[in-house]
């Protein structure tokens, strides 16, 4: 498959095939698109233009880089688990109100993971992981920083059967940062291979919604506890990562105001949401495409100054990135990684925690529902069919099987919102790398 398209003034072509980038004229894009039968008016190109365009689409194909065969065969994968996400509290000091997981309680009581239970998933995970020598935890609420003894003493327990069996943990924390004091920073900072810190950008957007139990915004509760952990941080890694509504799609500004404030990792998620006042619509898409480009403006002009940053959405790496068969794969929810709550209930994933029907068992019995994990195995990129013709699916792999479902209810049916905003931000961050190899 061959995309073709426009960045204001420059041209690109992209191969799915290949992977590979052109930037290109505006009567090479015309051309080809022509030759895609698409619409396109080449009354103005010459004769001349055409022939020399011909000759460069025939050699880029004859070295495989234009109109190159994509996969077919669908991946097989592991049976090996790989990570566990551990909702280690089911409770929260915020309650924000676009939160999937009903203000940490997941619609069930307000608990916390026991540090037995924490030890026999730990358990449970390298039990299950055969070969695999890197294993991977995500620490999970809730806000986990309300349970982060049993946190640190998982950690320790974690690290010591590994060393029993020669793997290896990396663990990664997501916080509001309103707990995050010295002696928690410090902890970390040293365990921990990344952190996630929820920051919503300025003030007044991140006020709205992300309330204290009283009611109140949390805003000024967090901002010096976050800035301070990043600063202790250094080179390791973390992301602060916010969430825009349909209130603030002016997003741009709060992912440059986070950039002001020294966090040089970001990452702006879109809400998912029923609530009416703050869902995405699809009326909303085209400013948000118009606020896509405006940061990614802003991005290439910051880094030609020596001011980049890291904006999770533009990073694309066609060269080095992901191998093709972990595109292909999709994600390994339900599959390689599981989620388990405080009681040890397994789920596949921290978005599918307690739907009855996607349960798939408990750490203690030691088993999970092999019908279910087959689901999400025989899931990949091939069986969404929606993706087929889109250019951006080695990209995006199809979608977070959690929202395809919660939305579509089909795991295998991608959220059209979503989507058009992936192909959005996938074009542009194709236009940074161009871009920034120029610098």
């Amino acid at each position: 498959m061959v995309h073709v398209f426009r960045y204001k003034d420059k041209h690109y072509i992209f191969d799915t095939g290949s992977a590979s980038l052109h930037e290109c004229d505006e009567a090479a894009a015309l051309l080809l698109r022509e030759k895609l039968g698409e619409a396109a008016d080449t009354s103005a190109v010459s004769a001349e233009e055409r022939r020399a365009c011909e000759e460069d689409f025939a050699e880029l194909e004859r070295e495989g880089l234009l109109f190159a065969p994509e996969p077919s065969a669908a991946p097989v994968k592991s049976s090996e688990l790989k990570a566990l996400c551990l909702h280690i509290c089911h409770d929260c000091n915020l309650r924000c109100r676009y939160c999937f997981a009903d203000e940490g309680a997941y619609h069930a009581a307000r608990e916390k993971m026991p540090l037995e239970t924490a030890k026999r998933a730990i358990d449970f995970l390298i039990e299950n992981s055969g070969g695999r020598k890197i294993l991977e935890t995500d620490f999970f609420g809730g806000e986990p920083l309300m349970n982060l003894d049993v946190v640190r003493e998982t950690v320790y327990y974690a690290k010591a059967r590994a060393a029993e069996k020669g793997k290896k943990f990396l663990f990664t924390l997501t916080t509001n940062g309103l707990l995050l004091d010295d002696d928690a920073a410090k902890f970390l900072n040293e365990e921990m291979e990344n952190v996630v810190l929820s920051l919503d950008g300025r003030k007044e957007v991140h006020d709205a919604v992300r309330k204290t139990a009283n009611g109140k915004g949390s805003f000024d509760l967090v901002i010096e506890n976050i800035r301070r952990f990043v600063r202790i941080r250094g080179d390791k890694n973390y992301y602060v990562r916010g969430t825009f509504t349909a209130k603030n799609l002016d997003f741009a500004d709060d992912v440059l105001f986070l950039a002001d404030n020294g966090f040089d990792s970001i990452s702006m998620e879109p809400v998912v949401t029923d609530l009416p006042d703050l869902a995405i619509k699809e009326s909303d898409l085209p400013r948000i495409c118009d606020e896509y480009d405006r940061l990614c403006d802003a991005y290439l002009s910051r880094f030609a100054a020596g001011k980049g940053f890291n904006f999770f959405h533009f990073n694309i790496d066609l060269e080095g990135g992901p191998c093709l068969a972990k595109r292909v794969s999709a994600c390994g929810a339900g599959n390689e990684y599981l989620s388990v709550l405080p009681n040890g209930d397994v789920y596949p994933c921290h978005q599918f925690a307690g739907d009855k029907e996607f349960y798939m068992g408990n750490v203690y019995e030691g088993k999970i529902d092999a019908r279910i994990r087959a689901k999400f195995a025989n899931s990949c990129l091939f069986t969404r069919k929606k993706c087929d013709g889109c250019f951006a699916k080695f990209i995006c792999s199809g979608g977070c099987s959690a929202n395809n479902y919660h939305f579509n209810g089909d795991i295998d049916e991608p959220y059209e919102i979503t989507c058009a905003m992936m192909r959005k931000r996938v074009e542009n961050a194709m236009h940074i790398l161009a871009e920034r190899k120029k610098i």
